[in-house]
């Protein structure tokens, strides 16, 4: 019996209000709260509610043969749970029924596996921990962020304990090898890794409502044909899409809610093939090599790397500016400078400073609520000035706090002799030089207004 995993990635980011260079030092809410509100309530009545409805669905209908998995980021959870808490609900209900497998990832859908080990393995924690919380069970499988993966990063993610990772099946790593199979890290094999099949995905996530696509209309017949044409000896079909491919990016007219519901019928019916968890995969496959990723990998574009994200000047120039305070906020004690700290590391603002027009130009401006790279670069870069300065102050605050009061010692007294005088030197205060916030302003400021200069240039 071989095997179809399904699984499903849930992420939205906190999206940035226009914050412009005047705001620096005089305002501290960075989110479009109307934007973030709209969009999580939008998505959720076309694809979410409906899309958990179906799913529970086929999960009564076809019991224990029918499986399915999620990773649902931080930064989603959280509005889901202030703005629709009716998806939490939902989501809650597929978890109860036992088929459904919950798979962790870093909290705020981030790019900290690139950036910094300690903070990727802080938000692995706090994003399982809240998995755990919400759905009665800690993960044991990981997905990087947009299936980010490499040799160190896998090896990071086996030393937190987990036994599976997804990632991409991309043909530049493989070669002639197959993404159907189940592989393993290769600096510790302990650490199974499961690759999407992007051909198959794909046709789902992008090419399914597309008329001039010489496969349209896609049907399950013509899918499970499809997965029927695959070598017997190969093991496993990774599915791995995005959850609002249901309803959101194929809207409910294309038919997408009608493939997915007579799917499972058909494949059970036409095929030698089951659906299952990557848990299960986990104790069901052994490894038929281990997989040499020596840079990273993702699943976007045509490329498969991290260009949607690093590469260009303003990516770059952001990123090592956000990671360059790691250290700072680590020691700060103030949750609004911490909740912050997540939010700013989520990928989507390095995704809007993408310059790419070529292969993937088109999927790059559909997402972007920016109308350039460099508009969301000054924007992103004015919150990131206004955000350090924050920083530095609340550590000058936490450290005068900590400074006991200095006490006058008192003159020594002689039996019967005057108290003597105390020298000028004594006398006189010491001076000690320390840099104002006022001149840490002006300093970050300046920087800001040099960045602002990068959109002209162009």
């Amino acid at each position: 019996m071989r095997s179809i995993c399904l699984y499903f990635q849930v992420h939205q980011p906190f999206r940035l209000r226009t914050y412009r260079f005047f705001n620096i030092g005089q305002d501290h809410h960075y989110y479009d709260d109307y934007q973030n509100r709209h969009i999580i309530r939008r998505v959720a009545e076309k694809s979410y509610l409906p899309a958990n409805n179906l799913m529970l669905s086929l999960i009564k209908e076809f019991g224990t043969a029918f499986k399915v998995s999620y990773s649902i980021s931080g930064t989603a959870l959280e509005q889901l749970q202030t703005h629709v808490p009716e998806v939490i609900k939902s989501f809650r209900q597929l978890a109860d029924t036992g088929q459904v497998e919950f798979i962790a990832e870093t909290y705020a859908h981030s790019l900290a596996s690139l950036g910094n080990k300690d903070e990727f393995v802080r938000q692995v924690e706090l994003h399982a921990a809240r998995i755990e919380e919400l759905f009665g069970k800690r993960p044991t499988t990981f997905r990087n962020t947009e299936l980010i993966y490499s040799d160190n990063i896998g090896e990071m993610v086996a030393e937190m304990g987990f036994h599976t990772m997804l990632t991409e099946g991309a043909k530049h790593v493989l070669g002639w090898k197959s993404p159907n199979y189940m592989y393993c890290n290769k600096i510790n094999p302990k650490l199974k890794v499961l690759l999407r099949n992007f051909r198959l995905s794909d046709d789902l996530t992008f090419r399914f409502s597309n008329q001039d696509w010489s496969e349209w209309p896609l049907t399950t017949e013509k899918f499970v044909k499809w997965l029927n044409k695959i070598e017997k000896n190969e093991e496993v079909v990774n599915l791995f899409l995005d959850y609002e491919t249901i309803g959101e990016h194929q809207w409910k007219e294309t038919g997408i809610f009608d493939f997915f519901k007579h799917l499972p019928a058909t494949v059970f019916s036409n095929s030698d093939f089951s659906f299952n968890t990557p848990e299960q995969l986990y104790h069901e496959l052994q490894p038929v090599a281990a997989l040499s990723v020596p840079h990273p990998i993702s699943w976007a574009d045509e490329e498969r790397d991290l260009t949607a994200w690093l590469g260009n000047e303003l990516q770059d120039e952001a990123f090592g500016k956000l990671y360059s305070y790691e250290s700072k906020v680590k020691n700060c004690q103030n949750p609004e400078i911490i909740k912050d700290w997540l939010y700013l590391q989520t990928s989507n603002h390095f995704y809007y400073m993408c310059t790419k027009w070529f292969s993937a130009g088109e999927v790059h401006k559909y997402f972007n609520p920016y109308g350039s790279p460099y508009e969301a670069f000054i924007n992103y870069m004015n919150v990131l000035s206004d955000f350090m300065i924050r920083v530095d102050e609340q550590l000058n605050q936490q450290l005068s706090e900590k400074q006991p009061e200095k006490k006058t010692p008192l003159p020594k007294i002689k039996k019967e002799k005057a108290p003597e005088k105390a020298s000028k030197a004594e006398a006189k205060p010491q001076k000690t030089k320390t840099k104002t916030v006022t001149e840490l302003k002006k300093t970050v400021k300046a920087k800001a207004k040099t960045a602002k200069v990068v959109k002209k240039a162009k």
